[in-house]
């Protein structure tokens, strides 16, 4: 009994958030590795984990194990792919004098984080700072590109459209159909990054 109402305790001054940043050599000890797509190149580069919940980084995304609570033990799995979600409004909150924690802030799409982590760890969470900051200005950058191809295939069309075309009408329709696709299917698979790994690799790996 002293036990839980210690945990609640815990719970309700906020000290039982705080987390912690894990070691590399740990990452396979966290309860998110059981849920990574390793078959398919997934690989963990970061990792908070604080009494209630874990927050695993990875090449493709993030996954967030939402947990134990003083009274509840069930565990929620949720991911969330930067091919997906669009990284925005990163910042990072350094501790005051009386401060226990600094706090790590982002948005995943339209998903908001607030993390907690032990001031004595700022200057690794320095790096993850900049490496989502970083990797929110590529996707916004790659958007930015894909938008303007998808305006000039627009315009292009609409052009095509006001003149007049030789041959049979259907094969000309297919013949545009099919290649509007394909042009729409490569720009989108060039700068819809699923891989962030080199971005991780710069600032983590120093």
């Amino acid at each position: 009994m002293a036990n839980l109402f210690g945990k609640l305790a815990a719970d309700t001054l906020g000290l039982s958030d705080i987390g912690t940043i894990i070691s590399p050599q740990d990452f396979d000890k966290v309860d998110g590795d059981d849920y990574i797509m390793h078959e398919d190149g997934e690989k963990i580069f970061f990792v908070i984990k604080s009494k209630s919940d874990e927050y695993v980084f990875t090449n493709y995304g993030l996954l967030h194990v939402d947990g134990a609570t003083a009274v509840s033990k069930k565990r929620v799995v949720r991911r969330y792919d930067f091919y997906t979600h669009a990284v925005s409004h990163v910042t990072l909150e350094t501790a005051g004098t009386v401060d226990l924690d600094i706090e790590i802030k982002f948005h995943f799409g339209e998903v908001s984080f607030s993390i907690d982590v032990d001031k004595k760890q700022l200057e690794l969470l320095k790096d993850l700072y900049k490496t989502l900051f970083e990797i929110g200005l590529l996707q916004q950058k790659n958007q930015t590109v894909v938008n303007d191809g998808l305006l000039s295939l627009k315009m292009a069309n609409e052009a095509l459209g006001r003149n007049h075309l030789d041959g049979e009408a259907l094969d000309i329709i297919k013949s545009i159909t099919d290649y509007n696709f394909m042009w729409t299917k490569q720009l989108r698979a060039t700068y819809h990054v699923k891989d962030y790994t080199t971005i991780y690799e710069k600032y983590l790996n120093n």
